[in-house]
């Protein structure tokens, strides 16, 4: 395995800089972002698509610092039921497609987006319940109308350029936001569909990280790997539960918050995460991600770097001489 990072942290510095910085702090894969939410930064499309030089440039420069690009990541909402930003999410991801098609880039990161309740809706609309009735209606007409439709194309054109991981991060405000909904969506349009597996926004759902890796690894469904931790602030959720709308900040207030690697759960939990995803055969990237209030960018992202150095495993596996 290898521990990487989501560049948007250093979004600010400019791309080699950046590379020299994450280098030296022990990183070994960057996950770059290509527009939508994350930012087009380190990694802008429209500058490189069809730039064979600038292309070469590019990758020669994570090369000689003995990185790797892990996955490209143009995390947006193409089912947005406003249709400009659904068109601005839609055309970033193509564009992301055909960038990690000539970057030779395996893997692609997004969100599978989330429509709204009918045709002329405003705004998205996250069904979380299933009574009343209506919601189960929104639900089926989101799902066979919008949804199933649009990742079937979306996954023929990944596919037509070569892209065959499409790496989901299961967030709660999109329809995929669990391993159900997650292996939902690959049932219906193919294996394309798989996981950006990041067990923060599991762990303040109720879900046990592990068993979700199980899962999903069974399904060979996990394509990437997000490094980010949560607290769970147990006394606010006993008295409000998990959902949450206050702002970030309101960290004594909320009934979880983004923490840095080994600040939400401990590192015997992060040791089980890593050992299971080993189990199921990923020996991929831990691309932190980091968010956290409470610490510096370089100190959080120094202290993640040192804790999955710890739990990461490095060699082949043996024969098992034992047994």
């Amino acid at each position: 395995m290898k521990v990487g990072v989501f560049t948007v942290l250093y979004q600010q510095l400019p791309f080699e800089d950046m590379l020299d910085k994450v280098a030296a702090m022990g990183i070994e894969a960057v996950e770059l972002g290509t527009g939508n939410y994350p930012g087009s930064a380190h990694c802008d499309p429209d500058d490189l698509l069809d730039q064979p030089e600038k292309i070469k440039a590019l990758k020669k420069a994570v090369h000689d610092r003995g990185l790797i690009i892990s996955a490209l990541s143009c995390h947006g909402n193409p089912l947005h039921p406003d249709k400009a930003f659904a068109k601005q999410s839609h055309d970033t991801w193509r564009k992301t497609v055909k960038l990690a098609e000539q970057l030779e880039v395996p893997v692609i990161n997004a969100f599978s987006g989330c429509p709204g309740d009918h045709p002329g809706a405003k705004y998205p609309n996250w069904v979380t319940c299933s009574w009343p009735p209506d919601y189960l209606d929104i639900l089926k007409w989101q799902w066979d109308e919008v949804v199933i439709p649009y990742w079937r194309e979306e996954a023929a054109f990944a596919k037509e350029h070569g892209i065959h991981q499409i790496a989901f991060e299961m967030h709660p405000g999109f329809v995929v936001y669990n391993p159900e909904t997650l292996l939902k969506l690959r049932e219906h349009v193919g294996e394309a569909i798989g996981a950006n597996f990041d067990p923060s926004h599991l762990l303040w759902q109720g879900i046990d990280p592990v068993e979700a890796i199980k899962w999903l690894g069974r399904e060979k469904a996990i394509f990437h790997v997000h490094a980010k931790d949560t607290y769970l602030d147990e006394a606010n959720i006993r008295k409000n539960g998990v959902l949450d709308t206050k702002h970030y900040s309101q960290i004594l207030d909320r009934s979880w918050v983004f923490r840095t690697v080994g600040y939400g759960q401990s590192e015997k939990r992060w040791r089980d995460i890593v050992s299971a995803l080993r189990a199921v055969g990923y020996d991929y990237v831990l691309s932190i991600e980091h968010e956290d209030m409470l610490v510096s960018i370089d100190e959080g992202l120094s202290k993640a770097v040192a804790l999955l150095k710890h739990v990461q495993f490095k060699e082949e596996l043996p024969e098992m001489w034992w047994a």
